[in-house]
């Protein structure tokens, strides 16, 4: 089992996590890994529009933006933890996994929504 602490100081490495073993090179910075800072900013504003029109209107993706930020919550709640234990580790791996698919079933209705506008 691996032993993970917390590492306080700059802001840049206040929430990183080194592993105890220095083989391992993985650390856990407890951000999103998608901040939208790279699509300029009126096409961003028009995907939120289209997101936010499809939580108003489409139940499966109200259903789907729903579960992500829950499984946002629980992972965000796991990284404010100072140690995980295996079991956490675990649950943290899979609620990564069921949130990126969501992810991409919700940015799959996204692009068919975008198409039929389009047409």
């Amino acid at each position: 089992m691996l032993t993970w602490w917390r590492v306080g100081g700059a802001a840049a490495c206040e929430n990183m996590e080194i592993p105890t073993e220095p083989s391992l090179t993985s650390y856990r910075l407890g951000v999103a890994t998608s901040t939208g800072e790279d699509v300029p900013t009126m096409e961003r504003t028009a995907q939120e529009e289209l997101r936010a029109r499809l939580i108003e209107t489409n139940e499966e993706f109200r259903r789907l933006a729903g579960q992500h930020s829950e499984f946002a919550r629980k992972l965000d709640a796991l990284e404010a933890l100072p140690h995980l234990t295996y079991e956490e580790e675990l649950e943290e791996t899979r609620l990564k996994k069921l949130k990126l698919r969501l992810k991409d079933q919700m940015e799959a209705m996204l692009n068919q929504s975008r198409s039929h506008q389009v047409a």
